[in-house]
C-alpha cells in the first residue's frame, strides 16, 4: 500500500513542470467531470418527467438557438485565452491585467448590444412557425427565450474569469465552478418537480439563472482574494488598443465559431422542422450518452491548450512531440470503450429514460462515429489552438459552412436523423486529417528552432 502511494505521489510531483501541472489538473477535472456526467445524465429523465418529451424537444431546440449568441463574441474569449497565457509565460503581469480588463469591457459592451437586439427581435418572432409546433406554445416561448437570452449574455461576460483560469493552466478550478453550478441547478429542478407543474419558464430560471449567479459571485470573490487580485479587472487598465491584438487571433477564431454554428448547431432546428420535436429528443438523448466519452476526453485535452502556448513560446518541441503521441494513444483507447458503450446502449437507454422513447440502433452507431471523430479533431485542434496557427482550420470550416444547411436539410429529408449528421461527420474527418499534418509540421519547425536557440546560447 505504501509503495502504491509513493508511486502515485511520484507520478504527480516528478517530471517536467508543465507536465506535472497538466497531470494534476486532469486528475482533479476527472473527479469533477464524473460528478458533472452523473448530474447531466440524471437531469434528462428528471426534466422529461417534469415537462414531457415534446416540450423537452422544444426546450433543447431553444437552448441550442440561445447558444448561438456565444458565437458572436468575435472570437474574443479564445484570443484572450492565448494572449493572457503568453503574457503569463513572459512574466508580464501588467499586460495580463490589461488583457483581463479590456476583455471584460469589450464583451460587456458587445453583449449589452446583442442582448438588446435579441430581446427586440424576440417580440416579433413566431416560434410556433419557426419550430413547426402547436401555436399554444408561442406565448410561453417568448418568455423562455427572453430569460435564456438574459442569463446567457451575463454568463458570457462572467465566463472571462473561467477562461482566465484555464489560460493560467488551472482548468480544474474552472471545472469546479461549472460543476457547482450544475449541482445547484439540478437541486432546483428537483425541487420544482415537487412544488410546481411543468413550466419551461421555471426550467429556464433553474437551468440558466442559478449557474450564472454562482459564476458572478465566485469571480467577484476570487478577484478580491490574494491570488488573483493582481490581475483583477480595473477601469484604469482598460486598453482598447489591445483589442486589435486580441482580435488578430480572435478574428480567426470568430470565423471558426461562426462556421461551426452553421455546421453543428442547426441540427436540432432541422430535425424539429423535418422530423418533429420528438426526433430532437431522440438525437439528444443518444448524443448525451455517447458524449460522455467526449467529455472525459476534453478533460484530458483542455490543459494542453495553454500548456502548448507555453511550450511553443519556449521552443520546447520535444515535449510537444511526446504529448502528441500520448494523446493519439488516448484516442485509440477510446475505440474499444466506445464499442462497449454501443453494444450496451439499448440497456442503458431503458434504465435511463424508460421505454417511452425509442432510440434506433442506427442512430446510435452514427452518433458513436461522430463522437469518435470529434475527439480525434480535439486531439489536434487543442494543440493547434494553443500555438495559435488556426488559419487552415478556419478555411476548412468556412468552406463547409457555405454548403452545410442545404446539404443537411436535404439529407434529413431523405435519411432522417442519420442524414443530418452526414455533414458534421465529414467535416470532422477532414479536420482530423489536415490537423495531424499541420501539427506535425509545427512541432518539427519548433523543435529545430529550439535546438538552434540552445546552440546560440551555448556559443554566447
Amino acid at each position: 500500500m505504501v509503495n502504491i502511494r509513493s508511486k502515485i505521489y511520484s507520478y504527480f510531483t516528478k517530471g517536467n513542470e508543465r507536465s506535472v501541472i497538466v497531470k494534476k489538473n486532469i486528475a482533479a477535472s476527472l473527479v469533477l467531470k464524473c460528478v458533472s456526467i452523473l448530474i447531466s445524465l440524471q437531469v434528462v429523465p428528471l426534466t422529461i418527467d417534469y415537462i414531457n418529451p415534446t416540450k423537452y424537444g422544444i426546450w433543447l431546440t431553444l437552448s441550442s438557438i440561445i447558444a448561438w449568441l456565444s458565437y458572436f463574441d468575435l472570437g474574443f474569449a479564445h484570443g484572450f485565452r492565448n494572449r493572457f497565457a503568453e503574457a503569463k509565460a513572459k512574466g508580464d503581469i501588467r499586460l495580463a491585467k490589461e488583457y483581463v480588463s479590456t476583455t471584460y469591457a469589450v464583451l460587456f459592451l458587445l453583449f449589452s448590444v446583442i442582448l438588446l437586439i435579441t430581446l427586440m427581435v424576440n417580440k416579433y418572432l413566431n416560434w410556433s412557425s419557426i419550430l413547426n409546433i402547436d401555436a399554444v406554445y408561442n406565448e410561453e416561448l417568448h418568455i423562455v427565450f427572453g430569460l435564456l437570452a438574459c442569463f446567457f449574455c451575463i454568463n458570457i461576460v462572467a465566463s472571462v474569469f473561467t477562461t482566465m483560469l484555464t489560460a493560467d493552466q488551472k482548468p480544474a478550478l474552472a471545472s469546479l465552478i461549472q460543476t457547482g453550478g450544475q449541482v445547484l441547478a439540478f437541486v432546483c429542478i428537483y425541487i420544482l418537480t415537487k412544488i410546481t407543474t411543468g413550466s419551461l419558464s421555471a426550467l429556464a430560471l433553474a437551468f440558466s439563472g442559478i449557474p450564472c449567479l454562482l459564476l458572478v459571485v465566485v469571480s467577484i470573490l476570487m478577484f478580491c482574494g490574494r491570488r488573483y487580485k493582481i490581475v483583477a479587472p480595473s477601469l484604469h487598465y482598460i486598453r482598447f488598443s489591445l483589442t486589435k491584438k486580441i482580435l488578430g487571433l480572435g478574428g480567426q477564431f470568430f470565423v471558426i465559431m461562426i462556421s461551426m454554428l452553421f455546421i453543428f448547431q442547426f441540427i436540432n432546428i432541422i430535425l424539429s422542422r423535418v422530423e418533429g420535436p420528438e426526433a430532437v429528443t431522440q438525437y439528444n438523448i443518444a448524443y448525451k450518452y455517447f458524449n460522455v466519452l467526449n467529455m472525459v476526453a476534453n478533460i484530458i485535452l483542455t490543459p494542453f491548450w495553454s500548456a502548448f502556448t507555453d511550450a511553443y513560446i519556449k521552443h520546447d518541441g520535444l515535449w510537444m512531440s511526446k504529448v502528441q503521441r500520448k494523446l493519439e494513444m488516448m484516442w485509440l483507447l477510446c475505440i474499444p470503450i466506445s464499442l462497449v458503450m454501443l453494444f450496451s446502449c439499448d440497456y442503458f437507454y431503458l434504465f435511463w429514460i424508460g421505454s417511452d422513447i425509442q432510440i434506433p440502433f442506427s442512430l446510435s452507431v452514427t452518433i458513436l462515429l461522430y463522437i469518435l471523430l470529434q475527439i480525434l479533431v480535439g486531439v489536434y485542434v487543442y494543440m493547434i489552438n494553443g500555438i495559435g496557427k488556426v488559419r487552415i482550420q478556419a478555411l476548412i470550416y468556412l468552406f463547409f459552412a457555405l454548403i452545410a444547411l442545404p446539404t443537411m436539410n436535404m439529407a434529413c429529408e431523405y435519411w432522417g436523423e442519420i442524414g443530418v449528421l452526414s455533414v458534421p461527420v465529414i467535416v470532422c474527418l477532414c479536420q482530423a486529417i489536415v490537423g495531424r499534418l499541420q501539427i506535425q509540421k509545427l512541432i518539427k519547425g519548433k523543435s529545430i528552432n529550439g535546438k538552434m536557440d540552445k546552440i546560440i546560447k551555448k556559443e554566447a
